[in-house]
């Protein structure tokens, strides 16, 4: 028996949870078959954690797996014993989640994409796509801490080009709905998107604010990009978490967590969709076209 600790509902962690149970069965585990899997969910209560992830533990599950750094930090707490499997896109070693990458020791190891050290790149593509752009808006989790390094990163950037940021932060499915027209008061020229499930499993709400106001928009993954947003840059999420499958799988079988190094994405994908170029009335630069990994026509 698996557990799954979501800060999330389930329906908004969906292909989260979908792609781990891909991973978890390219290793011969199905749910039903020869898997239970025990989802607690906190429904973005974050102080209901800690008895989430006690219970997990009083049921005595093989392993614990998470999504994200809040609900790491509590499972981790919570055991010492029992293995623990994070996807999320932070840095362990600064949160104290594991000693070092290669050797993560305890009984803690995972999956990152890595996304948060991003923004210097998703703000200079976005400045390529719209040169005129001299303002941005970056919309962030206020409920995920790892926020702080992205804000840290993304001004460093401005600071150094001499541009403006505007933060929005949010923490709930209903502060999306005002979060474009913020920025369209705010007059940015162009948004970033941070890295984070909460606006994963809400893209399409996202990608439909994005399009009614007419602003050009980067996001963190190619799953935005697919979706119908204007561009992204970073590794996937849903690999991720099929990667966290993987390594429950393989804790399942006898591997022991310290010595299964924190893994990280080997590749970067910049996927430009041209359908959502031409709506907005954007001529993407030749430059950029070419350096695409994929161009959505």
């Amino acid at each position: 028996m698996v557990g799954f600790l979501l800060v999330s509902a389930p329906e908004a962690a969906a292909d989260q949870l979908t792609a781990f149970r891909k991973g978890l069965s390219e290793m011969g585990y199905v749910e039903g078959r020869n898997l239970a899997i025990e989802i607690r969910s906190a429904h973005n209560e974050y102080d209901r954690l800690p008895e989430l992830a006690a219970d997990l533990v009083r049921r005595r599950v093989a392993v614990i797996a998470v999504g994200s750094i809040a609900a790491a930090r509590v499972a981790k707490a919570a055991t010492t014993t029992i293995p623990i499997v994070f996807g999320f896109g932070g840095d362990p070693v600064q949160t104290g989640l594991v000693a070092s990458l290669n050797r993560p020791g305890g009984n803690i190891t995972g999956v990152v994409t890595m996304n948060l050290e991003l923004s210097a790149k998703r703000l200079g593509l976005l400045h390529e796509l719209v040169p005129e752009a001299t303002r941005f808006g970056v919309l962030v989790n206020a409920s995920n801490s790892a926020a702080v390094s992205l804000i840290r990163d993304a001004l460093a950037a401005a600071a150094h080009a001499g541009w403006q940021i505007e933060f929005l932060a949010v923490s709930t499915n209903r502060d999306l709905s005002a979060t474009f027209a913020s920025f369209a008061q705010k007059r940015v020229d162009a948004v970033m998107v941070a890295p984070e499930l909460l606006f994963v499993s809400r893209r399409v709400q996202l990608l439909t604010l994005a399009a009614r106001h007419a602003v050009p928009t980067i996001y963190p993954s190619r799953e935005f990009a697919e979706a119908g947003g204007l561009m992204s840059y970073g590794s996937s999420f849903t690999d991720m978490h099929r990667q966290a499958g993987i390594y429950t799988g393989r804790i399942l079988k006898g591997e022991k967590p310290a010595d299964l190094p924190v893994m990280q994405p080997t590749t970067f994908e910049f996927v430009i969709n041209l359908q959502t170029a031409q709506a907005l009335d954007i001529d993407v630069p030749p430059t950029l076209l070419a350096r695409a990994d994929e161009v959505i026509e």
